[in-house]
């Protein structure tokens, strides 16, 4: 029997692993900093952290501020964000290949990630994605976020199969860990963002691709060659 070309079920992280959304928060921190009179901050210094949420992008962009007092920008962050999100905003050069080879081989995929669910579902429709993504689940859609494994075990749940039939694709530690907490294969996304001390290896993520067009591979998933 020949295996399966892809799992049954792929979720996805969403920013740095199928959205380069970089720019977009690129632009709502320099927004903030020049309401204070701030210069414009390189974009190579806030990228490694998108995919560590607002509170660690704001600690790159005001680091002279104390923990409370940064936290208390968090939702003119978000407002500012929201106003501007998509703009600049780009998928991964080949992520939409994948998605369509899913597809096209009747596996169903959807995003499990820590942004706001309402800030997430704007994107749908800017990727025309409404009718294409089988769950999503956002950071405030549960009672806890990744690395717990709740979001990926409910997100497996409402499309009705066990997380052993998925696959988490993520940029992020936590996003490895919650799928090794939910019982869930995951693959490392390399091509997303990544503190220079990171070093992916140690996740023990059961694979990785170094981009998206890697996952074009059947071989590339875990479990690939124990599915023959």
């Amino acid at each position: 029997m020949s295996p399966r070309p892809f799992p049954p079920v792929v979720l996805f992280d969403l920013d740095g692993t199928l959205l380069d959304s970089a720019p977009d928060f690129v632009a709502t921190t320099q927004a903030m900093r020049q309401a204070r009179g701030l210069p414009p901050l390189p974009p190579e210094q806030l990228r490694p952290v998108v995919s560590k949420g607002s509170r660690a992008m704001l600690a790159t962009a005001f680091p002279a501020l104390a923990d409370d007092e940064r936290l208390a920008l968090v939702p003119e962050f978000l407002a500012h964000y929201r106003s501007l999100i998509g703009r600049h905003a780009r998928l991964f050069d080949g992520v939409a290949a994948v998605l369509r080879a899913l597809e096209h081989a009747g596996s169903r995929w959807g995003i499990v990630t820590n942004k706001p669910e309402q800030l997430a579902r704007l994107i749908l429709p800017q990727q025309g994605w409404e009718t294409r993504c089988a769950v999503l689940i956002g950071g405030d859609t549960l009672a806890e976020r990744k690395p717990h494994p709740l979001p990926l075990q409910v997100a497996a749940q409402r499309i009705g199969v066990s997380p052993e039939q998925c696959v988490y694709v993520g940029d992020d530690e936590r996003d490895i860990l919650s799928a090794r907490a939910a019982g869930m294969p995951s693959v490392a996304a390399l091509w997303g963002y990544r503190l220079e001390a990171d070093d992916p290896r140690s996740w023990r993520a059961d694979t990785m691709a170094a981009t998206p067009a890697a996952l074009l591979e059947p071989a590339a998933w875990p479990g690939a060659q124990d599915a023959r």
